[in-house]
């Protein structure tokens, strides 16, 4: 009961977009085997969140950043304290303090998006045709008909992979179809949370501390790959809602990451001094001929010099010789 208030929330976006939808003129009935309107509501009840989270969205990446000026700090406090775990913890979690950085700011978007996943996935789950409480979070008898027969691709939104066969009849969905479709969103979700991740690790790179670095490995590797047993039970309807989700996150983070790019930090600013050694000595040829070409003859010829010398001897004589008999 605790958590009516976020059903009903959830249940008044999604409602109030597919009225719009409705009312604009978008086919309540199935084209092409969906129907647009209950697709487009989940869609932009994905709209609707993000733009309220934005301004956490914000924070979250002046908190990377702040993260990111501590690596050079980080580092040295892992070096002064190496094999003293306890001390290093604590150092970290002073230098954070009076830093102001948060390490877990990175993943209170995500945190705060639970609530509205968990909503909309009890919302869907409701949508069965044998539930007698058809106008509970403020559903009327025919919206919800409406919803637990909505589809995309025939598949209904409120099916799953996992769904037992008295559950799809019940929603009047063929059992291949649901399984081909939430399949191949379940990968769709997968590969879309592990690139949003990624993007943002290639983009600033491992954190130095420990901590930090477990939940960007966490973000990485292990979030997706328990999607791969959960998305089992995660209705059509919520996996649209997290791919969407997913696909926004993509853009918006490239747009800020190129828009405010991630700062220098001592690490980074030492790479490209390390190459350099390395790339006059690969693309030397324009840089480092006039440094080696010397080096390279003095080396050949030192042997050649050194060799016709002892041989120039005793020819040059013998070839002087009769010239001077010739004379």
């Amino acid at each position: 009961m605790s958590l009516d208030w976020i059903y009903y929330a959830i249940s008044w976006i999604l409602l109030t977009w597919h009225s719009a939808w409705d009312a604009i003129g978008v086919p309540v009935n199935a084209v092409i085997g969906t129907n647009f309107a209950w697709i487009l509501a989940i869609v932009f009840l994905v709209v609707t969140v993000r733009v309220i989270l934005f301004p956490v969205f914000v924070k979250q990446i002046k908190s990377q950043r702040a993260m990111q000026a501590l690596q050079p700090k980080v580092k040295e406090l892992q070096e002064k304290h190496k094999g003293d775990r306890e001390t290093l913890q604590k150092e970290m979690m002073e230098l954070y303090r009076k830093e102001k950085a948060n390490p877990l700011m990175g993943c209170l978007p995500m945190f705060l998006q639970i609530p509205v996943f968990l909503g909309l996935f009890h919302v869907l789950r409701r949508l069965d045709p044998a539930k007698q409480s058809k106008t509970l979070y403020g559903w009327t008898a025919d919206q919800f008909e409406s919803a637990s027969q909505a589809k995309l691709f025939t598949a209904p939104i409120a099916g799953k992979f996992g769904s037992t066969a008295d559950e799809l009849a019940r929603l009047g969905a063929n059992g291949t179809t649901v399984k081909v479709i939430a399949g191949i969103l379940v990968l769709v979700m997968i590969a879309t949370t592990y690139l949003t991740s990624r993007q943002m690790i290639l983009k600033t790179g491992w954190a130095e501390d420990p901590q930090q670095r477990m939940i960007q490995r966490l973000m990485l590797y292990g979030i997706p790959a328990s999607l791969l047993i959960s998305g089992a039970i995660f209705p059509i309807g919520v996996i649209i809602y997290w791919v969407t989700n997913n696909l926004f996150t993509l853009g918006q983070q490239q747009w800020v990451l190129r828009k405010f790019p991630p700062p220098v930090t001592a690490k980074k600013a030492a790479t490209p001094a390390a190459r350099n050694p390395v790339q006059p000595a690969k693309a030397g040829g324009l840089f480092g001929r006039g440094k080696s070409a010397p080096q390279a003859p003095v080396k050949a010829t030192a042997p050649k010099v050194a060799g016709p010398k002892p041989g120039a001897k005793p020819v040059n004589p013998k070839k002087s010789r009769p010239a001077k008999r010739q004379g």
